[in-house]
């Protein structure tokens, strides 16, 4: 993978140059409850018509991905990663089949709810503060990863998305650009999803023997095709002695005759790593 500088990418390190702030257990859990009461009360007053489920499958595929259950991680046990298959496979139940209609929004926590040991959930793989953990519910973020990557490729919008501020494991193996996931945390790091379009869509997602899968499905055929990219990556030495990763994914979009019609901004990523860039794979 080459990365190169640019004005954008200059313009980009600029707002990770600061050392990564470490916040006090107190802090951290204020924050937290001032947060999620806040997002309680816009689910409940927000004016918001939100997506439900629906058994009736629709029948026209729009996107398929699949990912990986389990991965050979440095310094991570794999009992959590066990955990993390049990703990999808009860958050696929509450997700699984619902049905976004024209004008509604897709909340992902909503429809998934808290993730507490009384549902089932295990301590699988938490990050926090750069740092793996194991926590109730940990390994969501696969989940979340795989239905952004998906909505990427269809004319929803994402109207919330969280980006992952940590880079935590090097590219061997990675199959899609950095920052082409959507992190998660109970319940105001949500993500959203709005239909703006006149068609229905249906999100299917199952956890096989293997993988994680998940497909957007449709009442009518998409007119339209997508190609996710990204643009500007940037890898930065900072003044305090670690490194950041910058950029920016785009799409292609193509009509039917695979003719490009257009090519979209869709967001920019920073993160630090936690990792030294200029390891060998061996060394990692």
């Amino acid at each position: 993978m080459h990365y190169r500088a640019s004005k954008r990418g200059v313009k980009l390190k600029s707002k990770l140059s600061k050392r990564p702030i470490q916040r006090g257990y107190i802090r951290i859990r204020l924050g937290g409850l001032y947060f999620t009461v806040k997002r309680y009360i816009r689910w409940l007053l927000g004016g918001i018509k939100f997506a439900g489920k629906s058994e009736n499958v629709l029948p026209f595929e729009c996107y398929f991905h699949k990912t990986p259950l389990l991965r050979k991680l440095k310094d991570v046990d794999m009992y959590m990663q066990y955990n993390k298959i049990i703990n999808l496979k009860i958050a696929v139940e509450e997700i699984n089949h619902v049905v976004l209609r024209p004008g509604e929004v897709l909340s992902y926590w909503r429809l998934i709810g808290k993730p507490t040991r009384a549902k089932g959930y295990l301590k699988g793989m938490v990050l926090r503060n750069g740092k793996i953990t194991a926590g109730t519910g940990g390994g969501l973020c696969q989940l979340s990863n795989l239905i952004y990557w998906l909505t990427l490729h269809t004319p929803l919008t994402v109207v919330e998305r969280h980006r992952h501020g940590y880079d935590v494991f090097p590219d061997s193996d990675r199959t899609q650009p950095f920052g082409s996931g959507a992190t998660c945390f109970y319940n105001y790091g949500d993500l959203m999803i709005k239909n703006d379009t006149e068609q229905t869509f249906q999100l299917s997602v199952r956890v096989t023997e293997n993988d994680l899968e998940g497909v957007w499905l449709s009442d009518k055929p998409l007119a339209l095709s997508y190609e996710v990219y990204e643009k500007e990556q940037v890898i930065q030495s900072e003044f305090w002695g670690g490194y950041t990763r910058h950029n920016t994914l785009f799409r292609r979009v193509f009509d039917l005759d695979m003719n490009q019609i257009a090519d979209e901004y869709i967001v920019e990523n920073h993160a630090t790593m936690m990792y030294e860039p200029l390891l060998s794979e061996h060394t990692l």
